[in-house]
């Protein structure tokens, strides 16, 4: 008849006690949460008097998880960023010359002297002394060609060589193109997220949008500015020979050259050879750091390819300069003493402890591909979150008493303990987007108040259907079982359904489409177990006690 194991009431009891415990942090740090630069120093670790006071209410060994506000209702950053794909291509070429002339120089013989010409950024341009050799010379670049995985799966090469007179033109494939376009705005997004993830922003919305753009939203974060510093910090490092040193800032450099102020000399300035012999994309380790002398200096390590061409040209280089560079500016210059084979070193420079660490996370984070173009910028306010959250504690206040009261007049002692378990319900909503650390958006607010309406829909199937089974003359805990077991497949049916819909919109939707996602599954499943569960054992508690002959629904 009507009975419930005592191990499924425990197990009932506890989900429901767990649940609670997780989400009433939420309700306990409401004032410590409105407060953005409180919300900053929990994050931080800083106690302050305000937040101790708050900490030493609730217990340590306690959950302490909170849903984490979503940027229209904490405030924060928008930016979106339009990624320079050009500025790959330039790069690209400049990669690839020494390749180009290794390979031409093995044929001297045929092609004559060659000399690297001025040419456009994505193309290089090489003149040949022997223009007899020319078949020969293309045969050759064309030969360190690569193929290039298209959409349509057929391979193409990435590097197209033409002859033009004299000189061989040699620039990148459209199928190159488009597949380091693709590379470069995929490689930008990582990076983006990383640095953001580095200095604890907690459940940034970092996206792409159509074919070179990314949409950046932090909450919790001052101002569109103070992103983009952390972001557009390109931190490009490369490892470049040293032509020469001078103090003229107008030297006319070679071709393949550059001239590159010195970050730490004033007035000095070093010409060197622009193809870097490693670039900080071979990094694979930055840490703050001490040199010798007991001064900041951040350490670093190569990945093996890395490690391999630093630990080579060191070896042929002794004695020679050889400059680091970050964001084109020359931080240190030394002079290799020795052949240093571990791929790792010491970049030194006149740091200050926290110039060092900063340096060792953007390092660490990776340098930017290319140059970002931020297209639109704003700061939103939290008094505009305030007032969204106020407007939603509105909405569900409302929707929850409206239900309430509905139910109590319809079903009666019933309906009272459906509104139990409705508030029950609630509370374990909060206590899973707690455990799963998820942001809480406008949006996601919409989806609790309509779970809030929905939640009470099992129960109405199931106490309708209770009066359906009193009426054939069914004895009162005949028809509560009743009741309950020819409802559950139409409540399984309408949620599952509704919970397909919510997987879908979470799958294909993004931004504020998964936190309206998020927050009507989640609730689905919670209505799903109070309904099914919790009222039924609050009913068979009921009717163990009071054992009445008949009832009223």
């Amino acid at each position: 008849m009507l009975q419930i194991d005592t191990w499924k009431r425990v197990l009932i009891w506890s989900v429901c006690v767990i649940g609670l415990l997780m989400a009433l942090p939420n309700a306990f740090y409401t004032r410590v949460e409105q407060s953005n630069d409180a919300k900053a120093e929990i994050e931080l670790g800083i106690d302050t008097p305000e937040l101790q006071t708050e900490a030493a209410q609730w217990p340590n060994w306690l959950p302490s998880s909170l849903v984490n506000l979503g940027l229209d209702l904490r405030g924060g950053a928008h930016l979106l960023a339009e990624v320079k794909v050009e500025d790959v291509y330039e790069s690209r070429m400049e990669a690839m010359w020494p390749e180009i002339r290794d390979a031409l120089r093995d044929e001297r013989a045929t092609v004559g002297t060659i000399r690297k010409q001025e040419s456009a950024p994505d193309e290089i341009c090489v003149r040949i002394s022997q223009p007899e050799g020319m078949s020969r010379a293309l045969e050759v670049v064309r030969g360190l060609a690569r193929q290039v995985q298209t959409l349509t799966g057929v391979g193409a090469t990435d590097i197209e060589a033409r002859a033009e007179g004299e000189t061989i033109v040699v620039q990148l494939s459209e199928a190159e193109k488009l597949a380091s376009n693709d590379r470069t705005v995929r490689q930008s997004l990582e990076i983006i997220r990383r640095r953001i993830d580095e200095v604890g922003t907690r459940e940034p919305t970092i996206q792409r949008q159509g074919a070179d753009r990314i949409l950046i939203q932090v909450p919790g974060i001052g101002s569109a500015g103070e992103l983009k510093e952390i972001i557009g910090t390109t931190a490009q490092l490369t490892f470049n020979p040293v032509v020469r040193r001078g103090t003229d800032p107008d030297a006319v450099p070679g071709v393949g050259e550059e001239v590159v102020p010195s970050i730490d000399e004033s007035g000095v300035f070093y010409t060197l050879d622009s193809a870097p012999v490693v670039t900080g994309e071979e990094l694979v380790d930055a840490q703050p750091a001490f040199d010798q002398n007991g001064r900041p200096a951040v350490s670093f390590r190569f990945n093996t390819s890395g490690a391999r061409k630093f630990g080579d040209y060191t070896l042929e280089n002794i004695g020679a300069p050889f400059a680091i560079v970050l964001d084109d500016e020359v931080i240190s210059a030394p002079v290799i003493q020795s052949h240093i084979p571990g791929g790792s070193g010491i970049i030194t420079g006149n740091f200050t402890v926290e110039e060092s660490t900063n340096l060792a996370v953007l390092l660490r984070a990776g340098a930017l591909p290319a140059g970002l173009e931020f297209l639109e910028e704003r700061t939103i306010g939290p008094e505009l979150g305030q007032d969204s959250i106020d407007a939603g504690k509105v909405a569900t206040i409302v929707a929850f008493v409206a239900v309430l009261v509905f139910m109590a007049l319809s079903y009666g002692l019933f309906g009272v303990f459906a509104n139990i378990a409705l508030i029950i319900n609630v509370g374990l909503l909060f206590g899973l987007l707690s455990l799963i650390g998820a942001t809480l958006t406008l949006p996601g607010i919409a989806g609790i108040v309509l779970t809030v309406g929905m939640a009470v829909d099992a129960n109405v199937l199931i106490f309708e259907r209770i009066r359906e089974e009193l009426k054939s003359a069914r004895g009162p805990a005949r028809a509560i079982e009743l009741g309950y077991e020819k409802a559950l497949s139409a409540i399984l049916d309408a949620n599952v359904t509704t919970f397909i819909t919510a997987v879908i919109l979470f799958a294909m939707g993004s931004g504020p489409v998964r936190g309206f996602a998020i927050t009507l599954g989640l609730g689905i499943l919670t209505s799903v177990f109070t309904a099914i569960f919790v009222t039924r054992l609050m009913i068979v508690l009921w009717f163990e006690r009071r054992r009445p002959k008949t009832i009223e629904v």
